[in-house]
């Protein structure tokens, strides 16, 4: 009796997470849908952000900023 009811419960197991595991597929593959994205990489929108320099000049500032959080200035 207590052999059965050990093998019903492994399959319930089985079952159990066999369902849980095809819902979950199923929401997935609900939210598939097909998205047309088109990507304009030459446009001219002005951002300053897309110029080199404004890259360069925010790297020196920050690492100036670092050096000088950073500096040891212990007086023995």
């Amino acid at each position: 009796m207590k052999k059965i009811a050990v093998k019903l419960s492994a399959w319930r197991n089985k079952i159990s997470f066999l369902m849980a595991f095809m819902f979950a597929s199923v929401i997935s593959f609900a939210q598939d849908k097909k998205i047309d994205v088109d990507i304009n990489t030459k446009s001219d929108s002005g951002n300053f952000f897309t110029q080199p320099w404004v890259w360069i000049v925010g790297g020196a500032v920050f690492l100036l900023l670092l050096v000088a959080l950073l500096r040891n200035n212990s007086k023995a």
